[in-house]
Order: structure tokens, then C-alpha cells, then sequence
């Protein structure tokens, strides 16, 4: 009998199961609770780790050589003794006559040490035409899912994959996924993506229809028109409801709201030709980017800067990772619907804010994956990449190029101080003459 009952235990589960999976409702808030549990643990652990990884790491005496703002520089004590004397003690113990030329050898030496800096280099000069950028897939960095040094386009649906060292990096496995989704997105889509649960009609076109004024979104039902001026500034709305980022910024590739649909090819090319479609796309564009904390300074040319609120707005987008994901649908959509010279000067600034400023910190993995890899020019593309390899802290961990170009850059880099320190020397040498041709008239 007990074991009887026990059957009939299981088979009613099953049927249970079996009901539950075809109540889509019901998994689907199931999925998201499962989701929202998962980031409330990421963000508690992350809150009571990250301080203590960063305090044992800057326990750590780093070495010089690795390239680290973190390390550790020489105290005074560790000098040898016969350093230890500054510079008033060797200024009162030389002759009174030797006292401004001391002076001015010690104003060329700063002025030499701040010189030979390594200079900024200029990215937007360089052509990357040249027959050194081209990479073979041997390459120890070399991606199959990455067009951005190829010459020609690959073949759809062809690319090419080896074992390299790199392939046991858990750095470079994460952008090689990365690149697979980007690369698809590059090309138009030749590889299908996944199909939503409810597809519509797509003769409606909804989402044209949607910024055109004349229907509202789904579940939320708000039109265009209410998004830019009821949600605007509405933070607490804007980070919290999840539906509504499909709609202002529909792609060719569905989200989490099966209410939403993908764009189609016919609504891509009617929208382009809309210029009321395009005008409330700059609009909800600008909506976003004041949620981030971001003001479009200049409409022609997408040149981007810090709002007045960026602190508190850097904050959030910093603890909340689900907006790396928002905004690379905003740069997908600006590059599908007409907006593809927005793309660049938003991947600057965040590029800038990561790896010059030093803030948005877990950001930067996002904006190197997938951010840098939506711009669709190709040429505005590797310039962002070099900007961000040259201003890359530890450069031996860069993995976002082949190591070919990082080797191109390294030496343009070193032949860029060497100018530098050689028009300095000269430039002393000249004021050095005319010092003392003044002295001999």
C-alpha cells in the first residue's frame, strides 16, 4: 500500500509539473523571482567581499613592473644613507656663484622628466590601412567572432577558431562570447536569434506605430508622448519597471518582455524615413541618458558629457548591472534606426569615465565586451579600441585585440617618448646657447 501511494504521489507531481509548464504566467513570474533572488544574493556578496579583497590587495607590496596604479613606491627611509641630504642642505653648502645655474638645471630636469611622459597618442590620425594591421588567425589573441581587423568581410556563417594559449583565459572566453553576439548583430543577424512566445502580426508594425503617437506600449500602455514627459526624471520608475526599454528601443532581436516585438526590415526602413519617428528617438535617447546621468551636449554629432546629477546617477548604474544590458540595446538601436554617429561618442565618454577617471569600475568589463563592439564603423571602432589599450593600466592583461596591433601601438608608444624626450633636449640645448651668448655680450 505504501508503495502504492507513493506512485500516485509521484504521478500527481508529475501532472502538477506537466499543468505548470504550460502556464506561462506563472513560470515566467517564477523566472523572474528566480532572478531577482540571484542578483539580491550577487549584490550582498559582492557588498561584503569587495572591501576585503581590496584591503588584501593593497596589503600586497606590488612590483614596479607590472603596471599597476596600485603599487607601492620607495619610502624614504629604504633610500641609501648618502641620499638622505634634500635639496636645501646642496643648495647651502654650493657656492653662491653656482646658485641660479643649479636652479635652472633643476627646472630642465623637471621640465625633461614631465616631457618624456608617454604621450597621448592620437587616435583619430591613424588609418589602420596599412599592411601590418592585417592578422593571422594564429594570432596569440586572435578571435573568429571579431571583423574589426579583417580587411574583408567574412563569409556568413564561417569562422574561423584555434586553440591558442588565450583559449584557457577566462578574460578572453567571456569577450569571445561577447563577440559572438556583437558580430551577429554587425552583420544584419545571418545567424537567427530566438524567436518570441507571442509574435504579432508584422504588418501592423508596432513599434513603428508606437513612435509615431498612434498606439501605446504593452503591458505598461503608455504612449511616446507620455514616456518623454511623465517619465522623465521618474528614476525610481525608469530602474525599476523592466517592460518598457523593448518599446523606446526596439531591436531585430527579441528581450524579457514577450509583449514587445522585434523590429522588422520594413518598420527599419520606414523608420528611417520618418522624421517624427527619428525626432522621438533623440527624445527617448536623451531620457535615458539623464537616467545615467548623462547630457547630450550636441544633436548633430552625439557629443556626450557629465549631467549635473552624475554622482548619484553613476551610483546607480554602477550597483544596478542590468543597465550594461539596456544600454547596449541603446547603442544596437541608435546604429539600426539612423543613429549610428551617436554610437562612437557615447563609447568614448564611458571609456573615459572607466579608464581615465577611474569611476563606474564595474562598468568597464561591459563597456570593453560589448559596448566598444556595437559601433558599426569600423574605422571609429579600432580607434576606440586603441584609446582604450593605451590608457589600459595593466597592459599584459588586454585581450581585446590581437596581440600583433597591441605590439604595433607599444612601439608607436615608444618611438612617441623618444620624440618627445629628443625635441626637450633640444629645446634646453637652444636656451642654454642663448643664455650664454647673453652672458658673453
Amino acid at each position: 500500500m505504501q508503495s502504492v501511494s507513493l506512485l500516485c504521489y509521484f504521478v500527481k507531481l508529475l501532472v502538477r509539473l506537466f499543468v505548470a509548464m504550460f502556464n506561462f504566467n506563472r513560470l515566467y513570474s517564477a523566472y523572474g523571482w528566480f532572478r531577482r533572488t540571484l542578483c539580491f544574493f550577487w549584490r550582498f556578496t559582492k557588498r561584503i567581499f569587495n572591501p576585503i579583497c581590496e584591503y588584501l590587495l593593497l596589503r600586497i607590496p606590488w612590483r614596479k613592473d607590472t603596471g599597476s596604479k596600485g603599487e607601492l613606491g620607495v619610502n624614504a627611509e629604504d633610500r641609501p644613507t648618502e641620499r638622505r641630504f634634500s635639496d636645501q642642505d646642496e643648495e647651502s653648502h654650493r657656492p653662491e656663484g653656482q646658485h641660479e645655474a643649479a636652479c635652472r638645471e633643476r627646472a630642465a630636469d623637471s621640465h625633461r622628466e614631465l616631457t618624456c611622459k608617454p604621450p597621448r597618442f592620437e587616435e583619430d590620425g591613424d588609418d589602420f590601412d596599412g599592411d601590418e594591421y592585417r592578422v593571422e588567425p594564429t594570432d596569440e589573441l586572435y578571435c573568429g567572432y571579431d571583423s574589426t581587423w579583417e580587411t574583408e568581410e567574412p563569409q556568413r556563417g564561417k569562422v574561423t577558431r584555434t586553440k591558442r594559449p588565450a583559449a584557457y583565459n577566462y578574460m578572453f572566453n567571456r569577450f569571445e562570447n561577447a563577440a559572438k553576439d556583437m558580430q551577429n548583430y554587425r552583420h544584419d543577424y545571418p545567424s537567427p536569434v530566438r524567436q518570441q512566445r507571442r509574435n504579432q502580426i508584422s504588418d501592423t508594425k508596432p513599434n513603428l506605430q508606437f513612435y509615431l503617437g498612434m498606439t501605446c506600449s504593452v503591458p505598461d500602455d503608455v504612449s511616446i508622448g507620455s514616456f518623454h514627459t511623465d517619465w522623465y526624471g521618474q528614476y525610481n520608475s525608469l530602474e525599476s519597471v523592466h517592460s518598457y526599454i523593448q518599446w523606446l528601443f526596439p531591436l531585430q532581436e527579441p528581450g524579457m518582455n514577450y509583449e514587445a516585438t522585434t523590429l522588422t526590415k520594413e518598420e527599419i526602413t520606414e523608420f528611417c524615413q520618418s522624421d517624427t519617428a527619428k525626432a522621438n528617438l533623440v527624445k527617448s535617447y536623451k531620457l535615458m541618458l539623464d537616467f545615467y546621468g548623462i547630457e547630450l551636449c550636441d544633436e548633430e554629432t552625439g557629443e556626450v558629457k557629465r549631467a549635473s546629477n552624475w554622482r548619484d546617477r553613476f551610483n546607480n548604474l554602477n550597483s544596478r548591472l542590468h543597465n550594461n544590458l539596456r544600454i547596449t540595446r541603446i547603442l544596437k538601436c541608435l546604429g539600426t534606426l539612423g543613429y549610428r554617429h551617436y554610437q562612437a561618442p557615447l563609447v568614448r565618454f564611458f571609456l573615459e569615465e572607466t579608464l581615465v577617471r577611474g569611476q563606474l569600475p564595474d562598468v568597464k568589463i561591459s563597456v570593453l565586451n560589448y559596448f566598444v563592439f556595437a559601433v558599426l564603423d569600423k574605422r571609429e571602432r579600432r580607434s576606440l579600441i586603441k584609446f582604450a589599450y593605451v590608457r589600459y593600466d595593466r597592459k599584459e592583461e588586454f585581450i581585446w585585440c590581437p596581440k600583433k596591433i597591441q605590439m604595433i601601438w607599444s612601439q608607436q608608444g615608444m618611438e612617441g617618448r623618444k620624440e618627445a624626450c629628443e625635441l626637450d633636449l633640444n629645446r634646453v640645448s637652444r636656451s642654454q646657447d642663448e643664455e650664454n651668448e647673453a652672458e658673453t655680450a
